[in-house]
Formats: C-alpha cells, sequence, structure tokens
C-alpha cells in the first residue's frame, strides 16, 4: 500500500502522529512518501521531530510552491491508495473547506479529490471549547478553539471524497482497515 501523508503547521497532537506514523509504517511496512508543508517544516523542527521524519521515511519532500514537489499530479495518475493529512491547521482546513488550493496540500487535497484518492484529514481544532497540547519544551499549553474552525471541519465532514479524523488514534483504525481490505 502506498500512501502520501502531508504533514502541515500544525503543533496539537503532532508528537502523537509522528510516533503513530513511525509505529503504523513499521507495523505493517507501509510505503509512506512524506510531504511537509512550508511550516511543517519549521513546527517538526521547533518540536525536534523533522531528523525523525527523515531517519524513519525514505521520500521526505518539503513545498516549495503549490505544485512543488509534484504530489497533485503523483494523486491523480494512481500512485498513491490513500492520502493523509494529519496534523491539519485550521488554516489549511478552513482553504480545504472553501475549496481554496493554493499550497501544496490544499492543490494535493483537490487533485486527488477529483482523482478519487481515499483521502482521510485529522485537524485538532475540531471541537469547540479549551484543549490542552503539549509544547516542545514539555509544558502544557491551553487553546481555545474557535467555532468558526469547528464549522470548517463540519464543511469537510459534507466533502464528498474527505473523510474527518477525530483524532490520532484514529489514523490507526484508518490504516488497519486498508490493509485488512488489501489481504
Amino acid at each position: 500500500m502506498r500512501i502520501a501523508w502531508g504533514i502541515t503547521g500544525c503543533g496539537d497532537r503532532l508528537i502523537e502522529v509522528v510516533d503513530i506514523m513511525i509505529e503504523l509504517k513499521n507495523k505493517y511496512n507501509l510505503d509512506i512518501d512524506v510531504y511537509i508543508s512550508k511550516n511543517g517544516e519549521f513546527v517538526l523542527r521547533w518540536y525536534k521531530l523533522f531528523d525523525k521524519i527523515k531517519e524513519n521515511f525514505e521520500n521526505v519532500k518539503v513545498e516549495k510552491g503549490s505544485n512543488s514537489p509534484f504530489l497533485p499530479g503523483k494523486l491523480q495518475t494512481g500512485k498513491y491508495d490513500l492520502f493523509i493529512v494529519a496534523p491539519a491547521t485550521a488554516n489549511t482546513t478552513a482553504k480545504i473547506a472553501h475549496g481554496i488550493a493554493d499550497t501544496l496540500i490544499t492543490n494535493s487535497v483537490a487533485q486527488g479529490m477529483k482523482a478519487r484518492v481515499p483521502t482521510y484529514i485529522y485537524p485538532p481544532d475540531n471541537k469547540e471549547g479549551t484543549v490542552e497540547t503539549l509544547l516542545p519544551n514539555g509544558k502544557t499549553l491551553k487553546l481555545y478553539i474557535r467555532k468558526l474552525d469547528v464549522e470548517n471541519v463540519k464543511k469537510l465532514e459534507e466533502m464528498e471524497g474527505i473523510e474527518v479524523i477525530y483524532s490520532p488514534e484514529e489514523i490507526r483504525d484508518v490504516i488497519e482497515e486498508y490493509v485488512n481490505k488489501k489481504d
């Protein structure tokens, strides 16, 4: 199974997502290509996870533009069985929900949907209220999730070809479902 995995500049639950990526890759011997937004690279480095990604995945690409590296074309031509965007910032979520495709990840989602590539998006800002997340230094940060961000997640839910994931743990279920289909 070939998976394209997009990482945006969201730090919330990033540590868990990276650990799950590595765990699933090793458990199922998955072929995962990692595509990182410009801000995703910044946040991965801030969390000291960029090198961990590079060490655990053979094909790691950082955004140069909305079509570079050429992930949208690879999605359209069937190179990948699945596209996962985790974690997705509130900004990325809003852009996708409103049809804006001006970054590597948002353009890739739009083009992948046109080719009917199953797309799963994990936006941590998916429930109104207060959440706690870990900072790179191990301290806890309280975040207040806005109603607007939750409304954008609801718009994603209504889009054909996109499935919303509500926790990093749900990523395991998605992958296991696809692995079992292939067997």
